[in-house]
């Protein structure tokens, strides 16, 4: 689910939190880390729980609309359980997997939240997209995928309410939000209508050696902190550490640190890497002032032969 480019992210907002708080304690750091990329997969958890949610609300207005005496033809649908048939929701229901993993990390915010699970129904329910769907004959698996998907993007996801959730419930999803998001739609577009049972529950990060890369990329940022300013020093002129951004600081030594002590990692992959990121989180101009001093920087290792790369990733 994570790539690198988010793992960097995580670690800059990491020693940025450090600056803010001037708490300069690595083990805070390092543990501040690991939670945040773990609520990566809690924020993940809580979405799949909204759908599941939904299905279960759905399924109780169609039980009361059932015992009332008149029904409204004006609201009626061919079939008024097909929502509920979903065969997509229905996966989510149904996996063991999904459901114990929910319960192991108690994740009940639905259930104590009731009101955004009721928000976004109504928003559903009048949404065209919903509406086409329970007028439409299509009763297959594509069908159904492609409704979920949908909502997701243009009635669920864009909501303000739930946003604004999930930035009060913790202050990193703000970020982690686009990356779930995508990963969301793009599972749910592989989604076929017979799956692995655990297809839902993918991994978080690809191996081991991406949790390891981002402890010592944070760590070795941090411990290296002076000797990384004095390699800043001179490569831009009127060079004043106080008038660069606090985000543009801490990209540069990052990626310094990268080129200098992460050998099996190409230098134009660290470089392109801490660009990407400079343009999403920093000034417009901050991706052409990073750029600039990493240029020289990268030129001058190679002549003193101080950049040392070596892997299959160089071949």
């Amino acid at each position: 689910m994570l790539t690198r480019r988010h793992i960097r992210v995580k670690v800059m907002q990491c020693i940025y939190a450090l600056i803010q708080s001037k708490d300069d304690s690595l083990p805070k750091q390092e543990k501040f880390l690991k939670v945040s990329i773990a609520n990566t997969y809690s924020l993940y958890l809580l979405w799949l729980s909204l759908f599941m949610e939904l299905h279960q609300r759905a399924a109780n207005q169609i039980d009361l609309a059932s015992k009332k005496y008149l029904n409204t033809k004006e609201t009626a649908f061919p079939d008024e359980l097909k929502f509920t048939k979903n065969k997509l929701l229905l996966q989510l229901i149904q996996s063991q997997t999904l459901k114990e993993e929910l319960t192991n990390r108690k994740l009940d915010n639905w259930y104590l939240n009731e009101e955004y699970v009721k928000l976004i129904y109504n928003a559903i329910l009048e949404s065209t997209i919903y509406k086409n769907y329970m007028n439409s004959n299509d009763n297959s698996y594509e069908s159904d995928k492609q409704v979920i998907i949908e909502l997701f993007k243009e009635v669920i996801a864009p909501n303000d309410k739930i946003y604004e959730y999930f930035e009060d419930d913790k202050l990193t999803w703000i970020d982690d939000i686009p990356i779930v998001n995508t990963f969301i739609v793009r599972l749910f577009k592989k989604a076929k209508a017979q799956q692995k049972p655990d297809y839902f529950m993918p991994k978080l990060l690809k191996d081991k050696e991406d949790m390891d890369f981002a402890n010592q990329l944070l760590s070795k940022t941090l411990l290296k902190n002076d000797a990384l300013e004095k390699e800043i020093e001179g490569k831009t002129p009127n060079w004043d550490k106080d008038r660069i951004a606090d985000v543009d600081a801490i990209l540069l030594k990052m990626a310094i640190c990268e080129l200098l002590h992460f050998p099996s990692i190409p230098e134009r992959v660290t470089i392109n890497e801490y660009l990407e990121i400079a343009k999403e989180y920093s000034t417009p101009k901050s991706s052409i002032f990073i750029n600039g001093i990493l240029d020289k920087l990268t030129k001058e290792y190679k002549a003193k032969g101080k950049l040392n790369k070596m892997g299959r990733g160089l071949l």
